[in-house]
């Protein structure tokens, strides 16, 4: 790659962002091109009902798109986000809530830690998705 080529495509990328400016909420880029309301939901920790609490407590529209979205609109987003536990903090909440339970040697921590079902699902078949691909054993030789 020479140098001309790199500074066009730099140029290019100043364009674009200057011309686009992304919607950062939660510190997450959605997407532009998507209405708001699902555009929400690439957020860690937004769902669809969430994301229409949201939409509602900003007084934003649902039905618009991001690339459409003013930067006031914006910020009543962030506002709103912000009412709710989202990204690394719940992702660190959720991790503490099982390392507790794994502390405490409860069932349902120990089950984790072996890296079983934890919901009281059977074993003997159907838990492939929790155990992993099949470890053949050998028959029994004759």
């Amino acid at each position: 790659m020479s140098i001309h080529s790199r500074s066009a495509s730099a140029a290019a990328d100043l364009a674009l962002s200057l011309i686009s400016p992304v919607a950062r909420i939660a510190g997450v880029d959605i997407p532009r091109e998507k209405r708001v309301e699902i555009s929400l939901t690439y957020v860690y920790g937004i769902g669809l009902t969430r994301a229409q609490k949201i939409l509602s407590k900003a007084g934003v529209s649902p039905d618009i798109r991001v690339k459409d979205l003013s930067d006031a609109d914006v910020q009543k987003l962030r506002g709103a986000a912000e009412a709710f536990t989202l990204e690394g903090d719940l992702r660190r909440q959720e991790g503490m809530a099982l390392k507790r339970l794994q502390d405490i040697g409860c069932l349902r921590g120990r089950r984790h830690r072996m890296g079983l079902p934890v919901r009281g699902q059977r074993t003997r078949t159907n838990a492939r998705t929790r155990r992993g691909a099949r470890k053949t054993v050998a028959g029994k030789k004759k």
